[in-house]
């Protein structure tokens, strides 16, 4: 066991060996969305602050409650609490720490059953380095919930068998991480973990479901336990969000594409990795029409030629596929297939309407780390079988080995009758050639494995070489995994990127007068919205699936504003010469083109153009409004027909527009010519902002961050009720004189309070009883 692990280690760090030298770094999702969190998390922590709500994305955004924040991962949280400046390889790091820790999971599952340690070492590595966790390694939070599932597993089934409270407590430790990470890979991944206590009732009957009481017990409490606050939060934020779910229609653009099952042979083979060549797979211009929306990596299942051939060699031909000991993982691998191909099988239309849960996701192909996950298992199950058998009849050897030929010439043909239906037979012969070079080496090294069968561990050794060389290659850094970090310096908190500096100091010269103006970044590249996490600026957008209802509607703006074109304008939102970017108070711009291609209702003069840097055009709005403000005047409004059709001809910055009347209605008194009330900030931080106002005259404090339940307000110490204002934001209604008015973040009791609001919403009124 010591010797296997060991190995493992060896070959894995050989494998993760460019990122971890700083090489490349994991790029994309990874730095545009995880990077940014965990500087957020990380300096917020540093400064003795809550990383529980940021204002420094969407005008504020409920960190606690979002999936992506990493705020429920140990390791990021541990990086975090010791390191306030967190790099690039340090979080990278913990990537490739998770993918280890979960191929040893495979390892003592492995060891518990008693298969060849070639098995083992096969399976763990074609686990962390194959199939989707190699491909979509930047996917950080599915990556996380992948690597838990195989420790879960592990230790589930090692506490059915033995009925023991502590493996089940454990096995709900990592169940409950893993929920926690509330992506569809955690939620397919809870699914297996309960089919396999399914499995293991069916297999020992009556006897085997009573001792499994107690540990099952401890599984579920813990599991709840771990997972029930983030995962309350989130259902919560999703029903407010702009998407409380994902209708079926939308959720099957993102189905694999049976053609990308090819890739199991043959990497790169629609040129994923190639943009020399140019990517020719599903969904692509070759193609034509095919309804999908899917990023081009997401179709790259390699996991190494051995687990291929053992998977058709051996466990279909000689029937090992359906061999008692993973005839489990068989069916999940199947299952996992059928859900990954999502529109092209009826099967996921079933486990759509059936599930509960799975209408929450778009993408039915991340199912794909699911069966990779399976696949390396099975795979290293058969390789373990070929091994460890005696002499084989001649005419199953032959039969065999003649399937092994077989696909060496059906699945060729096959891509290649592809390639050629699209008219990329030229791009295609490369990668297949490549891909025959690798499964003849697979078949030689099973081959002197085999003859090696009474030195266990020179058999390991040398499947070993042949899996990680195979991956090495095949598998290696490339434009979806692997970019150089000085690509990402702007995510850096030094960085010297004249862009950020102007940026900031245009910011830090209105802070000097007690202000905190926001900025738009818009069309300057993926990894640019979040920047405001890295560097401590309030951005009005930023980038996530995820956002309020209200928020989405009132700036018609979508996930991110990495390319000019996302950059859409609403009725409320028109323009930046509007009622409603001031209120925002954006005061500075940076975009990728010229500001007019993008708001073509701009005038000469309403936008102020301070410099064009070498990532963008940098522009100041002169009229942006201070983050607080005492208004004495007031109306009320519909906010839903104001969404609609625009802000009214009122003056923001004179009175406060409000959805309805206060309990206790102050008299409106600007129209009258009393003299306006003064905001100071006096102190703004992630989940407090402390206010001094001073005022005549009844009226309102007005904070221009986005409302939410979970926010509380005190008027010098005594509780008071927070108004939705201006369609988005927050107001406290004041009387005459001067105050302190606090502000704090409550998201555990605010959302049990919303919670108990919605089940007694839900409740028969009581309305006619006498």
């Amino acid at each position: 066991m010591t010797r296997t692990l060991a190995l493992y280690a060896l070959a894995f760090l050989a494998l993760a060996a460019p990122w971890l030298s700083g090489a490349v770094t994991i790029p994309w999702d990874a730095k545009a969305q995880f990077q940014p969190q965990l500087n957020f998390l990380a300096n917020s922590l540093a400064q003795g602050q809550s990383p529980l709500w940021t204002p420094n994305v969407f005008s504020g955004w409920p960190q606690i409650a979002d999936p992506q924040s990493l705020l429920f991962s140990p390791l990021h949280l541990l990086l975090a609490w010791l390191d306030p400046h967190v790099d690039f390889r340090s979080a990278d790091a913990i990537t490739f720490i998770a993918l280890f820790f979960g191929g040893c999971g495979i390892i003592l599952y492995v060891r518990d059953r008693g298969w060849h340690s070639a098995g083992a070492l096969v399976a763990a590595l074609a686990f962390a380095f194959g199939g989707s966790a190699a491909s979509r390694i930047q996917h950080t939070n599915e990556i996380l919930s992948l690597c838990y599932l195989p420790v879960g597993l592990w230790l589930l089934t090692s506490a059915l068998h033995r009925s023991s409270l502590a493996l089940g407590t454990g096995a709900g430790l990592a169940a409950g991480l893993m929920a926690a990470g509330r992506d569809q890979v955690a939620l397919l991944g809870l699914y297996v973990l309960a089919g396999a206590a399914l499995a293991n009732w069916i297999d020992g009957g009556v006897a085997r479901f009573r001792a499994s009481i107690r540990p099952i017990a401890a599984f579920a409490v813990t599991a709840v336990i771990i997972a029930g606050i983030p995962v309350l939060l989130t259902a919560l934020l999703a029903a407010d969000s702009n998407r409380p779910q994902i209708d079926y229609a939308a959720a099957v653009t993102g189905s694999l594409h049976p053609a990308h099952l090819l890739t199991l042979a043959f990497s790169n083979l629609f040129a994923t990795n190639s943009p020399d060549v140019g990517y020719w797979g599903p969904p692509s211009f070759p193609w034509g029409p095919t309804g999908l929306i899917l990023a081009q990596n997401m179709g790259e299942l390699y996991c190494g030629a051995i687990p291929l051939i053992a998977l058709f060699g051996f466990g279909m031909v000689r029937g090992w596929l359906w061999a008692r000991e993973i005839r489990f993982f068989s069916i999940v691998l199947a299952v996992a297939l059928f859900y990954a191909l999502g529109r092209y099988t009826p099967v996921f239309h079933a486990l759509y309407d059936l599930l509960p849960c799975v209408s929450l996701y778009r993408r039915p192909a991340d199912a794909t780390f699911v069966m990779g996950a399976m696949l390396a298992i099975v795979s290293g199950y058969l390789v373990h079988r070929f091994l460890s058998a005696g002499a084989d009849p001649v005419r199953a050897v032959r039969l065999q080995w003649l399937a092994v030929v077989g696909l060496a010439i059906a699945i060729p043909s096959t891509a290649l009758g592809v390639a050629l239906s699209v008219g990329k037979l030229d791009a295609a012969i490369l990668p297949i050639l490549i891909g025959l070079g690798w499964a003849a080496l697979a078949v030689l090294a099973l081959m002197i494995a085999r003859r090696l069968c009474a030195r266990p561990f020179a058999a390991a050794w040398v499947l070993t070489l042949a899996i990680t060389g195979d991956l090495a290659w095949s598998n290696a850094p490339n434009i979806s995994t692997g970019l150089p970090a000085s690509f990402y310096d702007v995510l850096r908190r030094d960085t010297t990127n004249e862009t950020v500096a102007l940026i900031k100091s245009r910011l830090s010269t209105a802070a000097a007068y007690g202000r905190r103006d926001r900025v738009e970044l818009i069309g300057l590249g993926y990894h640019w919205p979040n920047l405001g996490l890295v560097h401590g600026f309030d951005h009005v957008f930023g980038q996530n699936p995820l956002r309020f209802r209200d928020f989405k509607q009132a700036t018609g703006v979508g996930d991110t504003v990495a390319v000019p074109e996302q950059r859409r304008f609403s009725p409320l939102y028109p323009s930046y010469r509007s009622a409603f970017a001031d209120l925002f108070g954006v005061r500075v711009i940076a975009t990728g083109v010229p500001i007019e291609q993008i708001d073509t209702a701009l005038k000469p003069g309403d936008l102020t153009f301070l410099a064009r840097t070498k990532d963008a055009y940098v522009y100041e709005n002169s009229r942006a409004l201070p983050r607080v403000m005492v208004l004495n005047d007031w109306r009320v409004v519909d906010f839903e027909a104001l969404i609609r059709s625009g802000w009214p001809d009122v003056d923001p910055a004179r009175a406060v527009l409000l959805e309805r009347l206060p309990d206790a209605l102050p008299t409106p008194s600007a129209a009258s010519g009393t003299r306006a009330g003064t905001a100071r900030l006096v102190r703004y931080g992630n989940t407090e902002v402390i206010v001094d106002v001073e005022t005549p005259a009844n009226g309102f404090l007005v904070l221009t961050d986005v409302w939410n339940p979970w926010w509380r307000a005190e008027i010098d110490g005594a509780a008071a009720p927070i108004l939705k204002a201006d369609v988005l934001f927050r107001a406290v209604q004041l009387t005459p004189g001067r105050h302190e008015i606090r502000f704090t973040f409550h998201p555990l009791s605010g959302a049990l309070e919303e919670l108990a609001a919605k089940v007694r919403a839900r409740l028969p009124s009581n309305a006619s009883r006498r």
